[in-house]
C-alpha cells in the first residue's frame, strides 16, 4: 500500500490555525502546467494566493487538490492547485507556517490530474472533502 502524504493534512491544519488566530492564510504555489491560476499574476514561476474565507468561495482542500473561486482584478477565476505544488502555507501577518519542497508531476504518484488544462480536475470519490463555510 502506498504511503499517504502528510502534506495535505498539514496544509489544512495551518489553514485552521490561521483562521482561529485571526490571521490571513496564504499559499505559495510553484506553478506548472497542471496549476490553474491567472497567468498574469504569476511571477518567477510562483504565485502567492490569499485563501482566507473572505477571499475565496467554495474552498476545498482535499488530499490531491486545492480548489476555489477567487477574484483577481475584479474578475472571478476558478483556481485548481495540485497539493504537490504547494511550496508553503503561512500567515500573512507574521509569516508563521510551513514550507514544503514542491514535487514535480513525474514524481507524484497517483495524483489525479484534470482531463485537460481547460477542465477542472474531477474530485476523488468516496472520501469527504473539507469545505470552509462562513
Amino acid at each position: 500500500m502506498a504511503e499517504i502524504s502528510t502534506k495535505p493534512y498539514l496544509i489544512r491544519a495551518i489553514y485552521e490555525w490561521c483562521a482561529d488566530s485571526g490571521h490571513t492564510p496564504q499559499l505559495l504555489v510553484a506553478v506548472d502546467a497542471r496549476t490553474r491560476v491567472p497567468p498574469g499574476f504569476v511571477k518567477d514561476g510562483q504565485i502567492v494566493l490569499n485563501v482566507s474565507a473572505s477571499a475565496t468561495r467554495n474552498l476545498t482542500i482535499d488530499n490531491d487538490w486545492i480548489q476555489f473561486s477567487a477574484r483577481f482584478g475584479g474578475v472571478s477565476h476558478e483556481i485548481s492547485i495540485p497539493v504537490d505544488r504547494v511550496a508553503a502555507i503561512f500567515a500573512r501577518e507574521n509569516g508563521q507556517g510551513l514550507h514544503f519542497e514542491p514535487v514535480d508531476a513525474a514524481e507524484s504518484a497517483g495524483a489525479a490530474q484534470p482531463a485537460s488544462p481547460d477542465e477542472p480536475p474531477v474530485p476523488p470519490k468516496g472520501r469527504p472533502t473539507l469545505k470552509v463555510v462562513k
